[in-house]
């Protein structure tokens, strides 16, 4: 290039548009592998969207997939589900939904996954036309570490300083109802566990510290505070149902407990269901197929 010569060069792509779906036998539209955030150094970030044939913009679930904030995978539910049991019950409720990634705990430390989980809900909404979404009907749903991201998202509309910056800019990341599947609420009354020592061995090293030392690693008091749901609770949050079983070892009941009493000790509306008898991801439970139904008719009958 002579010197004389001039280009102009915008910088990477913040997000992409989305672009067009496949249409499934059942007239359902899915949109897969969009691009939500591009945060630079890091791993295109994406997210599915699965939306019902319908006449009119359809009401629209977020789910978070868990991984104790250091895996999991947008497209994989717990394996205590069928493949794709949730999303097919939300379709056939009316309800349009989103799985998201985000950014895992050895990427970047707290707030970056919460960061990312709004830019999710803001593309969502900035795209509702192009998607078949209603902007205006947005839940959100999460189980174990994506529970904790959904509680945190549901309860931090009013913090503008924890919207971070990636992604499309300027829209709302509210949303109108959450659900919270065995969620941590408060990392100060979190247990200090780590797998058995037979368990261990057989893990990469990473898994011998516990998994919120490296989401919180080298954060402040008061960031360290912001990743607990329970210290976001007002008055004006929205409608929450927390799942949880009884005997879960990895994150207690009295967390779901202990966010539960939070929220009703303000006014705002809680839900929590305790499953007898069952551990971290439902295992154990004689009925997955009730909690899902549960959850679906939770979220159409606040969306709907």
């Amino acid at each position: 290039m002579s010197t004389t010569e001039t280009t102009e060069w915008a910088g990477p792509a913040r997000f992409l548009p989305p672009h067009e779906p496949i249409r499934r036998a059942d007239g359902a539209r899915h949109h897969s592998g969009l691009t939500y955030a591009a945060p630079l150094g890091y791993r295109p970030l994406q997210l599915d969207v699965w939306v019902p044939p319908a006449a009119a913009p359809s009401p629209l679930v977020v789910w978070i997939h868990g991984g104790a904030w250091m895996g999991g995978d947008r497209r994989h539910l717990p394996e205590t589900l069928r493949p794709g049991q949730l999303f097919d019950a939300l379709l056939e409720a009316g309800l349009a939904v989103a799985t998201i990634d985000y950014r895992h705990a050895l990427e970047a430390p707290f707030p970056a996954q919460l960061h990312d989980a709004k830019a999710a809900v803001r593309y969502l909404r900035a795209h509702a036309d192009v998607l078949g979404v209603d902007a205006a009907r947005v839940g959100v749903a999460g189980e174990s570490a994506g529970g904790h991201l959904a509680a945190l998202l549901a309860l931090t509309a009013h913090r503008a300083d924890l919207e971070g910056s990636q992604g499309v800019v300027g829209w709302s990341s509210a949303v109108d109802v959450a659900v919270d599947w065995y969620g941590v609420a408060d990392l100060s009354t979190m247990p200090r566990t780590t797998p058995p020592p037979h368990v261990v061995e057989k893990l990469p090293p990473e898994f011998a510290t516990p998994p919120e030392d490296f989401l919180l690693r080298g954060a402040d008091a008061a960031t360290r505070a912001d990743a607990s749901p329970v210290t976001h609770v007002t008055p004006q949050a929205p409608p929450f149902l927390l799942v949880h079983g009884t005997t879960d070892r990895l994150v207690p009941f009295s967390q779901s407990e202990q966010l539960h009493a939070a929220l009703t000790a303000v006014g705002a509306e809680s839900r929590l269901v305790p499953v007898e008898g069952a551990e971290h991801v439902f295992a154990g439970c004689d009925d997955i197929d009730a909690v899902v139904r549960l959850t679906v008719d939770h979220l159409a009958e606040a969306l709907k």
